[in-house]
């Protein structure tokens, strides 16, 4: 892959900049990008020819509105020549979901999708909900949300008695816990099943999750009547009960296809100038759930180009299965199922459906398209008139399109971490969430000097995006600055806002507002703190209690709360699952579970003598004088 880059004078007009871009273009696959007088990327192109698709654009008469106005903007162009058109496809949408630019179609919501996995390197593989990056294991779904994940472990445990319990509290266990008790588990850490048995229960939760959910409910069937013959009714009850747990699996999937393996359908709904794009994921013929999507896109784009450039930037990340079934037909369908294969390391179908159970699956899904469009309207219908509200009560010029709300947490200055949200005309922007780990040491309790540090490493960097300084300038996260900031406290917490302001003189900051809790923490009596004309703090000023805009600030408040308290929660929780014998070198999860079995704790460990820790079995004279060191030496 080779790359090119050049820029011209600002004088020139937009077709002009461009035709003496393209003259010097090879006829070779690539990707293009077009840039403004500032250096924000306007649009992420991909070309079978570099040379004659950016000289299409010299041609504005022949061009829609919305690329006329694109040309016009255009100062400079970058190039990167690709070895063929699929590595240009993937190129062009892994750039558009970085650098989200304005005249693309972009895919805002980019979560990962939760899954269950199987664990494969423990002789008792247990059940567990996993997202994110994957190591050992077999992995099932993905999964529409994370509740659907936990209800059906809950019944897959019941099925199948797998247990869920982590890997460390499995090696610690001297007898049966509370899921034997009830029947989600046979008790593997304290010897209650054979390996031999517990791994038919294994290889029969792999068949249901593959998909041969029938042949394991016969099989539960038969085990059912043989016991009910042989006059077992308990034994008998015991497969009743796992029978109904694999049909209570079924019954909250809502709609089921045996016949289509494994699938997502996509249907796109379009109206009043958005689209809703609708993913329903199957597996193993069972529906695990579907999500609705609001890609960000010109109003005069069609819902086919939409539909494409979705399915492009969506499984830029993922793996797609083997058959995707699409709403609508799209444009260089061929191009992209290869580019699809090419991703998953396998063939890849995209088909759109004209009749059968696979087109009333696809008007299912469209169906939900439409209804989720309709409420998202109405969502964002008022959501601009609160915006337009708040704008109003703090007197700003316009409704804010980019709200930021600020809190801290931590618990006497412990696992302190400080906390942005983002709000906008389409709701909360998670993926602009920011947490913040404390750098600086801090005084316990100092929530002014927390606040600091987290306006300070905000705002500085806002500013460096300002001046170029970034990493990558044309690539930065593109944030800039807020058009309203919301800080959880009042006077005090204000004050140290300005004082960031004026350290890092910051000529024209966004407007601060603080918002102060009413007396006894009452809701609804909230004091609002603001700088007046000549730069001093103002009085405080309460809104009436029934008041939208108020109801609105405290939902935004909350928010930065639960975000803030969340990521409090999980540090916290780490740290809990730290524990001192990981320190020290040589010390592996072997000789680290004999120590905790022979002393109890690791602080019995740190107050053993050099003779009690070599007592323990695979623990040498030297590695327990290692031991008592680390404990010792510790100032």
């Amino acid at each position: 892959m080779s790359s090119n880059k050049e820029s011209t004078g600002a004088t020139l007009s937009g077709v002009q900049i461009i035709r003496d871009f393209a003259k010097p273009l090879p006829n070779a696959p690539g990707v293009y990008r077009m840039m403004n007088a500032a250096g924000d990327v306007l649009y992420v192109g991909k070309a079978r020819s570099l040379k004659k698709r950016v000289a299409a654009y010299t041609q504005p008469a022949k061009l829609p509105i919305r690329i006329q106005r694109m040309v016009h903007e255009t100062r400079a162009m970058e190039f990167v020549r690709t070895r063929s058109e699929v590595e240009a496809l993937l190129l062009e949408s892994n750039l558009i979901k970085r650098l989200k630019p304005r005249y693309n179609v972009s895919l805002r919501d980019d979560k990962s999708f939760p899954y269950i996995e199987l664990t494969t390197a423990h002789e008792f593989p247990r059940l567990a909900k996993h997202r994110g990056s994957r190591s050992e294991g077999t992995y099932y779904g993905p999964f529409a949300s994370a509740g659907a994940v936990d209800r059906t472990i809950v019944a897959l445990q019941r099925a199948f008695l797998i247990r869920s319990c982590a890997d460390t509290v499995f090696s610690t266990r001297s007898r049966p816990c509370l899921q034997y008790q009830i029947k989600r588990c046979t008790a593997p850490c304290v010897g209650l099943v054979s390996t031999a048995d517990y791994a038919q229960q294994i290889e029969e939760v792999k068949g249901f999750l593959a998909g041969n959910s029938r042949a394991v409910q016969d099989s539960f069937v038969r085990e059912m009547n043989e016991a009910s013959d042989a006059m077992d009714f308990e034994r008998a009850a015991r497969f009743r009960d796992r029978i109904r747990a694999l049909a209570s699996i079924q019954a909250h999937q809502d709609i089921n296809s045996a016949d289509l393996g494994d699938a997502d359908v996509i249907a796109a709904y379009q109206d009043g100038g958005q689209t809703c794009v609708q993913v329903f994921f199957f597996r193993g013929g069972r529906n695990y759930g579907n999500r609705p999507y609001f890609p960000s896109h010109d109003q005069s784009v069609p819902v086919e180009e939409v539909l494409a450039a979705f399915i492009a930037q969506f499984y830029e990340d993922k793996a797609p299965p083997p058959l995707v079934l699409l709403s609508h037909p799209i444009a260089e369908q061929d191009l992209i199922c290869e580019a699809l294969a090419v991703r998953a390391g396998r063939k890849v179908e995209l088909a759109a459906p004209q009749r059968g159970d696979k087109k009333r699956l696809i008007e299912h899904a469209r169906s939900n398209a439409r209804e989720a469009h309709g409420r998202h309207m109405v969502e964002s219908v008022s959501q601009r008139e609160l915006l337009k509200k708040v704008g109003e009560a703090f007197g700003l010029d316009a409704p804010p399109e980019r709200i930021e709300v600020y809190d801290n947490s931590h618990i006497q200055g412990a696992h302190a971490v400080g906390a942005m949200i983002v709000a906008g005309p389409e709701g909360f922007i998670k993926n602009a969430y920011r947490k913040f780990n404390m750098k600086a040491p801090l005084t316990p309790g100092d929530d002014y000097a927390m606040m600091h540090e987290v306006l300070t490493r905000r705002f500085a960097r806002a500013v460096r995006e300002d001046k170029g300084e970034g990493e990558n300038a044309s690539e930065s996260s593109g944030s800039g600055w807020p058009d309203l900031v919301l800080i959880d406290g009042g006077q005090g917490q204000l004050q140290v806002a300005l004082d960031v302001i004026a350290e890092l003189a910051i000529a024209a900051p966004p407007p601060i507002v603080g918002i102060a809790k009413g007396p006894d923490r009452h809701a609804g009596r909230e004091k609002f703190f603001m700088v007046g004309g000549e730069g001093n703090i103002r009085p405080p000023f309460t809104m009436p209690p029934n008041d939208p805009v108020l109801f609105f600030l405290q939902r935004l408040r909350d928010e930065s709360h639960r975000f803030a308290i969340g990521t409090h929660r999980a540090k916290r929780q780490k740290a809990i699952g730290i524990s001192p014998l990981d320190e020290i070198a040589g010390i592996g999860p072997s000789r680290k579970r004999a120590l905790l079995h022979h002393f109890g704790s690791a602080r019995a460990v740190g107050n053993a003598g050099v003779e009690d820790i070599s007592a323990v079995k695979g623990i040498s004279k030297s590695v327990a004088q290692k031991i008592y060191d680390h404990f010792h030496s510790r100032p």
